[in-house]
């Protein structure tokens, strides 16, 4: 027995016989190591269950991807398109190729909107996704600002000289793009041509009957009753339209705004 277990020690009792007292440390010393085992049991009971819980989550997400990636629960089933009026429903889908029955997850969006742009009347497209089977492909027509005679018809083109689509005749609204460029698409002057023409107030517009543009900073009005205005770039749109008005009373046959602040008559 060790001298910490001896905590007395009486002569005279038993006869003479010492006896011997138990130190009151050593039960809170048992206790101390039954928590201790608690605690490593408690411990490996989280591990058990922290393993059980990773590999159910585990099987739920793989069992997710499967649904999402693998089963035919989440595929196209329908395409729908809006905004159009110039293409048909038939000529988008035709050129988005989105097949029927490919996982909605997966499928390039940014892709199939690129080809539906491909489509001359169109000016800019997206594709999204609405769950569970559905692709929305949602279009920006063009807008005609001008007609360009051709053999038997009309070319209606856009501020990007993109030929929209085409007409037997010249619709009654519309200026002539008269001297046109050889390349129409992405030309200068047609876009020039085309922001001078929604600058006009609704007055002016009816006059209209035809617009040139040799160039960018050279567009040209040409009216109602033989009247020319040579309106010049497209800056000073405000400035240039008040020195028009003022001038339209002198009734001449031909105005050269291009510079406001020196404007010239003729005729």
């Amino acid at each position: 027995m060790s001298i910490r277990q001896l905590r007395a020690v009486d002569p005279d009792a038993d006869g003479g016989n010492a006896r011997v007292t138990a130190d009151p440390a050593m039960p809170r010393a048992a206790d101390r190591g039954t928590e201790r085992r608690q605690e490593r049991q408690h411990l490996r009971v989280s591990r058990r269950r922290r393993v059980v819980a990773g590999a159910a989550m585990i099987a739920i997400l793989a069992g997710g991807g499967w649904v999402l990636l693998g089963s035919s629960l989440l595929v196209v089933r329908h395409v729908d398109v809006t905004g159009n009026r110039l293409v048909t429903a038939a000529q988008v889908r035709k050129a988005a190729r989105i097949a029927s029955g490919a996982p909605l997850l997966t499928l390039n969006t940014g892709a199939a909107a690129r080809r539906v742009e491909q489509l001359a009347p169109v000016l800019s497209a997206t594709v999204r996704r609405s769950w569970p089977d559905t692709i929305v492909i949602s279009v920006r027509e063009r807008t005609p600002v001008f007609a360009v005679a051709a053999v038997g018809r009309y070319e209606l083109v856009d501020s990007d000289g993109v030929t929209v689509r085409w007409a037997s005749r010249k619709p009654a609204s519309m200026p002539l793009l008269s001297s046109p460029p050889a390349v129409l698409r992405g030309s200068l002057a047609v876009h020039a041509a085309a922001v001078v023409v929604r600058e006009l107030p609704p007055g002016l517009r009816k006059r209209l009957r035809s617009v040139s543009a040799a160039s960018a900073g050279s567009v040209t009005l040409h009216l109602s009753g033989r009247v020319t205005v040579l309106w010049g770039g497209t800056g000073n749109p405000a400035q240039k339209l008040a020195e028009l008005a003022l001038l339209l009373r002198k009734n001449a046959r031909y105005y050269d705004i291009s510079d406001p602040t020196t404007a010239v008559t003729q005729g």
